[in-house]
């Protein structure tokens, strides 16, 4: 991708694929769903968690798969909040990047 992805779009995409898994999601999914938006290594993804999980929007627990400990990550309330503030922003700055970039935004000079 040509464009770069700056850390709050890439905590709303993280949240927004977090929040689609009811019983949470661990590492190496959240990174496969988000390889579908953005380029993403796991190395990139891990801080991202650590820091949602500091600012209250994710919280962590870990359970056993196939004899070892996975850690899964849930959307807290908070991080639903946040959520649904990173869509609204999302709807207004890609509209109007669209519209610029189709030509219908006029200017004024």
């Amino acid at each position: 991708m040509v464009f770069n992805t700056g850390a709050a779009l890439l905590d709303a995409i993280v949240l927004a694929v977090v929040s689609r898994e009811p019983e949470g999601a661990y590492g190496y999914r959240i990174t496969q769903k988000v390889r579908q938006a953005v380029e993403l290594s796991e190395s990139t993804l891990y801080p991202v968690l650590r820091r949602l999980q500091a600012d209250g929007c994710l919280e962590a627990y870990d359970m056993e798969y196939g004899g070892r400990n996975r850690r899964y990550y849930q959307v807290t309330e908070q991080g639903s909040a946040q959520l649904k503030m990173y869509v609204t922003e999302w709807e207004k700055y890609s509209g109007r990047i669209t519209d610029l970039l189709e030509g219908r935004m006029e200017g004024n000079d």
